[in-house]
């Protein structure tokens, strides 16, 4: 089993940049594959990035392909989301996550964060 912790988020202008954080603990995070989703009020929840257990193969969303990049330490067991050129349309909950796999649905995923508030203001 393994623990999931969000951090980084926060209120930002249009255009500007945020990495948000997600440290594992408990079982070690090298052993997951993680994912990085998303969820604004009144919308379902989104897949926004993946990245298999080595790091070596990344999946992203069509709505952050180009503005997003996910990444891994697997020695300091932390992911991160580098978010750069954040539009409004950003704005959501974003939500670390582990599994097996690193695809796009929430069903591969076992663990789950509590979350991270992300705003961007217009």
């Amino acid at each position: 089993q393994v623990q999931l912790v969000e951090s980084g988020g926060g209120l930002v202008q249009a255009g500007g940049s945020l990495r948000l954080s997600c440290a594992a603990s408990g079982r070690t995070a090298s052993t997951y594959a993680m994912g990085w989703f998303r969820q604004a009020p009144g919308k379902e929840r989104e897949f926004v990035a993946a990245i298999s257990r080595n790091g070596g193969n990344t999946k992203y969303g069509d709505s952050v392909k180009g503005r997003f990049t996910i990444s891994r330490d697997n020695g300091k067991n932390t992911v991160y989301l580098q978010m750069n050129s954040l539009k409004p349309e950003d704005t959501a909950l974003y939500y670390c996550a582990a599994g097996g796999l690193a695809a796009g649905r929430s069903y591969n995923y076992d663990y789950w964060g509590q979350g991270t508030q992300v705003t961007v203001s217009s």
